[in-house]
């Protein structure tokens, strides 16, 4: 019998015992009266003890949102978004949450489709009003006009606040793309007007030099986040590094491996760097042609080769690797490339991946998070709306209305009863 016919044999064999071995445990009988056992419920056998399954809590494995108070020295860390350019179910397009103990709270990038995840960690909006943009590809900032829209429409009274790099020319740069943003939101923010909270239909705009190494963007109670250059498409994309409490985290962005990086991210306790899909599954997955992949996945992001190679020089406490699709068939020859040069502690994203960083201690977790979420309450009491800033409907569009004022009427008297209201339909 050959070596493969004996490996199967055996296996077999295992299968085989196992699978008599559970029969027997299901179905064997009692020996006074032929009764077969329960083993879902012991008390059904004759002689067995009752016992009462404990209802206690119990350390979890994964991570809950709005289960765990944050310790004065944490940060923690959610992956809202590790995918690539085309979003899908399963991954977003880049999005970084940072929650510190003193509760500062952070977004890296907005990219395509991670609105969705930062609504399941179910954090009131007033405290995601601070979002950092490594650069204006739209798998970094693709949801940020859902999340200036919604955030306010759920409970964000204040203007969100953005920060993000110039670029070579004006029109390259944060402001100008962010200012059109909110001009091609025009009719959105018009049908608004009157009807809702008006404070948090504002976007507030920093924009720096992308030119600045280790530059100063944001220094407020006692986190400081500087920026330096990165090397993507054109122009203009940046790195970033926040330091709070003795803790020290970078997030890369996109960008080819680059001296600043190496520099500047050193001894970090985590770093995130982009990290490729490997040029072959690029080729056999995406379609590309051998001279796209190759400049694609090795010239203008990093290969997981090299992705390894940074991590050796800056030696991170946690490394991060994201903007790949993590799947059965991929993720395997990427991990397997990153560790021909880098032999550290790592991770390889997917959404709702959750890092608890301490001096002491990284712990990595999945969340767990609820699909039919509701946006959390306010944390401050919301302003009632100005009817007087109603735009109106023309004649035209105002005279198409059908009457359906009696069978809408209990509801405002409904309303009106309970809450102590005199409201009045139009």
């Amino acid at each position: 019998m050959s070596q493969n016919r004996k490996s199967r044999a055996a296996a077999t064999g295992l299968i085989v015992v196992a699978a008599m071995a559970g029969a027997y445990l299901l179905g064997r009988s009692d020996e006074r009266d032929g009764r077969p056992l329960s083993l879902v419920n012991p008390a059904h056998a004759a002689d067995a003890p009752q016992k009462i399954s404990p209802v206690r809590e119990r350390a979890r494995d994964f991570y809950a949102p709005n289960s765990e108070d944050l310790r004065p020295d944490e940060m923690r860390l959610v992956a809202c978004g590790t995918g690539m350019p085309t979003a899908r179910p399963k991954q977003a397009a880049s999005c970084w949450l940072l929650e510190l103990g003193n509760g500062a709270k952070f977004l890296f990038d907005v990219g395509t489709g991670s609105n969705e995840r930062i609504a399941a960690m179910q954090i009131p909006y007033n405290f995601l009003d601070k979002v950092f943009l490594s650069h204006l590809h739209t798998d970094h900032f693709g949801d940020l006009d859902a999340l200036f829209v919604s955030g306010a429409l759920a409970g964000r009274q204040r203007p969100l606040r953005v920060w993000g790099p110039s670029g070579e020319i004006p029109e390259r740069g944060t402001k100008y793309a962010l200012d059109h943003l909110v001009k091609a939101l025009t009719w959105d923010l018009d049908g608004r007007m009157g009807l809702t909270d008006p404070r948090g239909y504002h976007m507030e705009v920093t924009e720096f030099d992308y030119k600045g190494v280790n530059e100063v963007v944001y220094q407020e109670n006692g986190v400081t986040i500087r920026s330096f250059p990165a090397i993507h498409s054109l122009d203009g994309p940046v790195s970033f590094v926040v330091e709070w409490n003795g803790l020290k985290f970078v997030f890369g962005g996109d960008t080819y491996p680059n001296k600043w990086y190496a520099e500047h991210a050193k001894d970090a306790d985590v770093a995130i760097h982009e990290c490729f899909i490997a040029v072959p599954d690029m080729i056999e997955k995406f379609k590309f042609t051998p001279q796209s992949a190759l400049a694609v996945g090795t010239q203008i992001h990093t290969a997981p080769e090299a992705f390894g190679k940074m991590m050796s020089i800056i030696q991170p406490r946690m490394a991060i690797a994201y903007h790949f699709f993590n799947d059965f068939d991929t993720t395997p020859a990427i991990n397997q490339r990153i560790r021909t040069t880098y032999d550290g502690p790592l991770s390889l994203a997917e959404d709702y991946m959750v890092w608890n960083i301490t001096k002491d201690d990284i712990r990595v977790r999945l969340a767990k998070v609820d699909e039919a979420v509701w946006p959390p309450p306010a944390t401050d009491v919301p302003q009632k709306p100005d009817p007087s800033q109603r735009i109106p409907y023309s004649d035209m569009i105002a005279g198409g209305r059908y009457d359906m004022k009696s069978v809408i009427q209990p509801t405002y008297d409904e309303i009106n009863e309970k809450y102590g209201t005199n409201e009045k339909q139009e």
